[in-house]
């Protein structure tokens, strides 16, 4: 396997393998059987808890040289829940703890990522799931708001396509978008609704940059493998819509029994030759810190410090 040069910043994606990285939740019908004053305790607890496990998610990543890491969508449960504001309310209480979680990001230079559940349809054909999926998506950008994470494509809120057979309805959809949520989105490619070809005119309309992912252009369209020259093509065109270029996110993943195979393998085993040059690549792997280890080599971790190319490089004290 021919690795880059200078290598890219490799990506860790929400957990662990180990014990070092991990979450709580709450389901919704666990939720609901709480009194108002039980489920404020129980957001306060299990929110608080999730963002002291951020900040060790900054030390993990620092550590180990890992310039890049994709934060859970479940951080908040019930954050985004109709006619109940409870999560609101106590995610203003620990306003100062969110803060400082993403300061030691930020201070460490580690780009922070966010990709939501594919429940968020903004073009779906249903009223009320376009209302839904709009609050969702508002919700996990004044998540990314109160981390103190500025409001760009740096700290990205990327989303599937949604709906097949409706890209019209979701380039209308996007200029309306809040601001805190238009500003930081971006758009993938998946295996079956939405190939690249699909998203670059919508990205190209609305000034949404693509994050293209080789694996699912593989298994769409039924190519041999990655080093299939429409790969390279298409990482040029999604770079093109990335303002700057140099800002450009790809996703990288194997199959376990082949290039066909949409299951994700424990460890990268082929590295597309197309992505030589690729800046910042999320390792979509099941081996997570294990993957990232196996790319990065021997090679000593890094020094921490916003990268040069960064909008933290001249932020001021706070985030944006």
């Amino acid at each position: 396997m021919t690795l880059p040069a200078a290598a890219p910043a490799y990506g860790l994606v929400c957990m662990t393998v180990g014990p070092e990285v991990r979450f709580r939740t709450v389901t919704l019908t666990n939720y609901q059987k709480l009194s108002p004053e039980e489920r404020e305790s129980k957001l306060l607890d299990l929110y608080a808890d999730n963002i002291s496990r951020v900040r060790r998610a900054a030390d993990f990543c620092a550590a180990r040289g890992i310039r890049l890491y994709r934060l859970s969508s479940s951080l908040f449960p019930m954050f985004d829940l109709e006619g109940d504001d409870t999560g609101r309310a106590v995610l203003d209480h620990l306003a100062e703890p969110m803060r400082e979680a993403g300061r030691a990001f930020m201070d460490a230079g580690i780009r922070v990522l966010m990709h939501p559940e594919q429940f968020i349809v903004l073009n779906s054909d249903r009223p009320e799931v376009r209302a839904s999926s709009l609050r969702a998506l508002t919700a996990h950008a004044d998540s990314l708001d109160r981390f103190g994470f500025p409001a760009s494509p740096w700290n990205l809120l990327l989303l599937h396509g949604g709906k097949g057979g409706r890209a019209a309805e979701l380039a209308a959809v996007i200029p309306d978008l809040p601001d805190p949520a238009r500003l930081r989105l971006g758009l993938e490619n998946d295996e079956r609704a939405y190939g690249p070809a699909d998203l670059l005119p919508v990205c190209q309309a609305t000034g949404t940059p693509l994050v293209f992912d080789a694996h699912h252009h593989v298994v769409r369209e039924k190519l041999p493998d990655q080093e299939d020259p429409s790969v390279r093509g298409w990482v040029l065109a999604a770079r093109a819509t990335w303002q700057p270029p140099e800002w450009q996110v790809v996703h990288l993943s194997n199959g376990i029994d082949g290039p066909q195979d949409r299951r994700h393998s424990h460890l990268i085993t082929d590295f597309p030759s197309a992505y030589l040059d690729v800046p910042w690549i999320e390792v979509e792997a099941k081996g997570k810190e294990e993957a990232l280890a196996a790319l990065m080599g021997p090679a000593a971790p890094r020094e921490t410090g916003a990268a040069p190319d960064s909008p933290l490089a001249t932020r001021e004290e706070g985030g944006a």
